[in-house]
């Protein structure tokens, strides 16, 4: 059995765009995982400490035969590929991969929270993934459209593929 899930991926060290690509391609090589699609690159300012440059972000949406837990130790063993280092909450990073939903489930352990906590007021998360799936519900009921009707941009861009 095979759960729809959504990723948020975002950079902001080491030419994020080609960080981004690496984890697009890194995910969709996934054990019985397949990549259905992904959003455009969005630049957004730090959410953190704003001594640091600005992110890159998107959401991918993948289909796994993979357990939730089993997910997110392939995405942190991507990261830490590229050479993620955790020294500073919110601060400057190679490349981070955080699961926002999988399938309807809501995780509370200690390892893992889906939907992840902070998927309901970040707009590099929420613009992304509106992009790709505009009509999702989210497990509680609430709508993505209605989100991101009462979430600005707030500097968020779009950029362009090249």
């Amino acid at each position: 059995m095979s759960t729809r899930c959504y990723v948020a991926l975002g950079s902001n060290l080491q030419q994020p765009n080609l960080q981004l690509d690496f984890a697009i391609k890194a995910m969709s090589g996934l054990d019985a995982t397949r990549l259905i699609s992904q959003s455009s690159y969005y630049r957004s300012r730090p959410m953190g400490p704003q001594d640091q440059p600005d992110y890159l972000n998107a959401v991918a949406e993948l289909e796994t035969g993979l357990e939730a837990e089993a997910l997110l130790d392939r995405l942190q063993a991507i990261e830490m590929e590229q050479g993620r280092e955790r020294t500073r909450h919110w601060g400057p990073r190679t490349l981070d991969l955080d699961i926002l939903l999988f399938g309807d489930e809501v995780i509370d352990s200690e390892r893992l929270k889906v939907p992840h906590p902070g998927l309901f007021q970040r707009n590099f998360v929420l613009y992304p993934l509106h992009e790709i799936r505009p009509g999702l519900i989210f497990p509680d009921g609430q709508s993505l459209a209605e989100l991101i009707e009462n979430c600005p941009a707030d500097g968020l861009a779009r950029m362009e593929s090249e």
